[in-house]
């Protein structure tokens, strides 16, 4: 069943009544296609307008919804003949981190994303999305791999951060981000990056630095949550829908500043209510991105990468 957010009441109250007429017609011979037509109407128009000026905070509640399409559903649509590694050679698996070689149209790739499951068994499998240092290492494990094949890499990104508990910080949290990072900046082969949902703190980044970033329209990129902005600035988490407008953490904002390259449109409603047109949607801008980054020689293409992040900023601090 499709679950509905809170701004989207109005919404289910048309779509429940659509259903109960859509019942009542199948059990007699009243008919109310008519009725149903103008309530389906109205549905839409309404959906369309309500989508059509979401606040921030309610493009937060979006890109976290829970049937949004994940890193596994694109893999499954978007990479064929898909091998999946584990382990980070060094201390254990975390399932958190999903990747391995498959096929994109084709042509052999490395893909690499957070996974945050889908229901209560597989988000407490993948950790909500949330890697621990293994998870991150495994990562820069697949991106040296790459390097060494000459593997353009595709990235996936949604993660409400990494995961912060303190054997995690025990085992080098924020070394295994910066590495991890480090690698997607070293990587001599294309990297194209899709924030496919939430993309929050070091935990996106270590994905993130692509020489093309793409991101969903109503997906987000922020440095921290909403809700933990608003517990540090003003010590309420409930001051949260302010922290979110005050970050400019929407997909217009951070193509405004530069921080994207490319907002792919979802389907209206959001890629929740259409997950196989926003995955082809997806699959047809990454196909679009990587021809040009593979016309350069790896020299090139890291130049280009170290120049396109020292420029990030740059404007605004002038």
């Amino acid at each position: 069943m499709r679950q509905f957010l809170d701004f989207e009441k109005p919404i289910a109250e048309l779509e429940d009544k659509i259903e109960e007429l859509r019942q009542m017609s199948g059990g007699d011979s009243i008919n109310i296609a008519d009725e149903v037509a103008r309530l389906t109407d109205k549905a839409e128009r309404q959906l369309r307008a309500t989508y059509a000026k979401l606040t921030p905070w309610q493009k937060v509640q979006v890109a976290r919804h829970a049937q949004r399409p994940h890193t596994l559903d694109y893999i499954a649509a978007l990479i064929t003949d898909y091998t999946p590694l584990a382990g980070d050679r060094s201390f254990a698996e975390d399932e958190a981190i999903v990747g391995g070689l498959g096929r994109f149209e084709g042509d052999a790739v490395v893909v690499v994303g957070t996974e945050r499951g889908d229901d209560l068994e597989t988000r407490l499998t993948h950790n909500f999305g949330m890697a621990r240092p293994e998870g991150y290492r495994k990562v820069r494990r697949l991106v040296e791999l790459a390097g060494r094949f000459g593997l353009p890499i595709l990235s996936f990104v949604d993660t409400a951060g990494a995961f912060p508990g303190i054997e995690a910080e025990a085992r080098g949290q924020a070394e295994a981000i910066a590495r991890s990072t480090d690698a997607f900046l070293a990587a001599p082969v294309p990297i194209v990056a899709t924030v496919i949902g939430e993309g929050g703190s070091g935990g996106a980044i270590a994905l993130g630095a692509g020489d093309r970033v793409l991101m969903l329209e109503h997906a987000i990129y922020s440095v921290i949550s909403p809700e933990g902005c608003a517990a540090i600035l003003w010590r309420d988490a409930a001051q949260a829908a302010a922290a979110a407008e005050a970050m400019r953490l929407t997909a217009s904002d951070l193509k405004h500043f530069g921080l994207i390259d490319e907002i792919i449109a979802e389907p209206v409603g959001g890629a929740h209510r259409d997950p196989q047109a926003a995955i082809g949607a997806v699959g047809r801008a990454i196909a679009t991105a990587l021809p040009g980054l593979r016309a350069f020689e790896p020299a090139a293409l890291k130049a280009l990468r170290r120049e396109k992040y020292l420029a990030m900023g740059r404007d605004a601090a002038g």
